[in-house]
């Protein structure tokens, strides 16, 4: 049977530097601008949207987005970043999703769809009593689910919106389709991996496609797409307001996709699978001082190959996707550009693989010709090696620096603040950390002993004024960048932490209540931007 690949992502035709404009239900549309790419002395907060308050179980895109945003604008603080915003699948990871180019629903907010007529108010305030302090994936996504087809159902008996989501379906295609077919699929085969569905439907054979398709029609497969228009057109609303605000949103771009995502079903000749769609090789890290037998991630490695003959096609259209909602790209894992470490799918641990040459610096010729100059971020953790620095270095971008690290290795580790030089960004620590609090807690003595010198603190520092003096000095150190998690803000410990690398329960709950933002937090802010000469305008 002939099988359904489709082409590859086209492209669209950008001279010289474009950035994407988003409109309502607008997703691509080109304007150009300047071409150099210059990065402002600021500062930002992490936090990720699902952390947002809010009655609806998990943190979404309405008012308590706008006001988060306020928040920023009140101290001068010029950068949010977040993690990946796409649709989270295996263990609640926005790292596995199951598109890159895809949003999450469930950070639809319910009171808009309300606004929009989407909703009754009887159908809003009929939900459960959620916990305000953690996300309880197991409980919110039933229900939000339900809610969105709700949503669906009320837009297909009222029109409401229909000019505008056929708007979206056309501008969007490229990806929209794939990844509706693909949901609607998971759904019909109890949410099983795609590899695990049917031959034909795995395979993609038009005969089976087609069927599926008119069975489904206007059902499941339309409101998928219309979940994702209803993503974006939310999502549009916050981007705009805070660039009204100057604010700079700082996304998240993982290296690698998700096995079981619409990305390697619609084109698995991207990928190093067998003919049963499984991945040949996978990806991870080799064995260090961390962990004797690495990291295996598990996600399929890409045909390099195949991608520059195309001339990564794939990756500029996503890159694009990406600047359609952010402003700033942290590249996750940035080293497997230039080396990568490629696992044996069979193996049970990361020892026995290898390292292989990544794309190096044609991707990144490829993306600037076709983008810009592209404003990124090198997330440059872990095995860095002097071909990393010097791809870094060729496309002059920042790398990280993690301030818990330099304190748990004296004055000349390049991790603490007097190291630092100014094309970096500076984090006291991220989401793979642990909060700063929870680090001195648990510190042993000789790195309690050299956080409270370099620090300047005395014996026994509260949570709130160690975590307080760790931003003040890392504020004014010369990074042009410095990011704290907004757990460090408020001084929260261990109980605060929002993953624990390796582990798949538990992580990605953490939720701030509104009533923690008080007056004192805003103007001690405000004033360490101040002083550090990080105040946006």
């Amino acid at each position: 049977m002939e099988k359904i690949s489709g082409p590859i992502f086209p492209t669209l035709p950008i001279s010289g530097r474009k950035k994407i404009i988003r409109k309502k239900s607008e997703i691509i549309e080109i304007k150009e601008f300047n071409a150099t790419m210059t990065f402002k002395r600021s500062s930002g907060i992490l936090l990720h949207p699902t952390s947002l308050p809010g009655p609806f179980g998990i943190g979404d895109l309405g008012p308590e987005a706008f006001r988060w945003i306020d928040f920023l604008d009140e101290t001068g603080t010029g950068l949010w970043q977040v993690l990946p915003l796409g649709p989270t699948g295996y263990a609640d990871s926005p790292y596995q999703c199951f598109s890159a180019l895809a949003g999450n629903p469930y950070l639809i907010s319910p009171e808009l769809l309300l606004d929009d007529g989407l909703l009754s108010k009887e159908e809003l305030q009929s939900h459960p009593d959620f916990s305000t302090e953690k996300v309880d994936y197991g409980r919110v996504i039933p229900w939000k689910t339900d809610l969105l087809k709700k949503a669906y159902q009320n837009y297909k008996s009222s029109g409401r919106l229909a000019d505008e989501f056929a708007s979206f379906q056309e501008k969007n295609n490229f990806w929209l389709e794939d990844f509706a077919l693909f949901m609607a699929m998971k759904q019909a085969h109890q949410l099983r991996p795609w590899v695990e569905w049917p031959e034909a439907l795995r395979d993609r054979q038009s005969q089976a496609i087609s069927a599926f398709r008119d069975t489904n029609r206007g059902g499941i497969i339309e409101q998928h797409a219309f979940d994702q228009f209803l993503f974006f057109r939310q999502w549009t609303s916050v981007r705009e307001y805070a660039n009204q605000k100057k604010i700079q949103i700082i996304g998240d771009v993982p290296i690698y996709v998700a096995h079981d995502s619409s990305d390697v079903w619609s084109h698995p000749e991207l990928y190093q699978l067998d003919d049963q769609g499984q991945p040949i090789v996978v990806a991870g890290v080799p064995p260090d001082y961390y962990s004797n037998t690495g990291q295996l991630w598990g996600n399929p490695i890409y045909k390099w190959h195949l991608h520059t003959k195309n001339s990564f096609d794939w990756w500029k259209q996503r890159m694009e996707m990406v600047l359609s909602q952010v402003d700033i790209i942290r590249l996750d894992h940035f080293r497997g550009f230039a080396g990568y470490w490629e696992v044996p799918a069979t193996e049970t641990t990361a020892v026995n693989g290898r390292w292989m040459p990544g794309p190096g610096d044609t991707i990144f010729n490829q993306l600037r010709d076709h983008i810009g100059e592209l404003p990124l971020i090198a997330e440059d953790l872990g095995h860095i090696t002097p071909d990393v620095i010097a791809l870094r270095e060729q496309f002059n971008l920042p790398g990280m620096k993690i301030f818990q690290f330099g304190l748990e290795s004296g004055n000349d580790d390049p991790f603490v603040p007097h190291n630092y030089e100014e094309n970096c960004v500076a984090y006291t620590g991220t989401h793979d950390n642990d909060t700063s609090a929870g680090w001195y807690q648990k510190a042993n003595p000789e790195h309690q002993n050299f956080a409270r010198a370099y620090l300047n603190l005395g014996e026994n520092p509260t949570n709130l004024g160690f975590t307080r003096t760790m931003i003040n000095v890392l504020w004014k150190s010369a990074a042009v960048f410095t990011i704290a998690p907004l757990q460090d803000i408020f001084g929260l410990g261990t109980d605060a932490r929002m993953n624990y690398p390796g582990t798949t329960s538990g992580n990605w709950q953490w939720r701030f209540n509104s009533s923690m933002i008080t007056n004192e937090i805003k103007e001690w802010l405000q004033s360490v931007n101040s002083e550090a000469n990080r105040m946006n305008p």
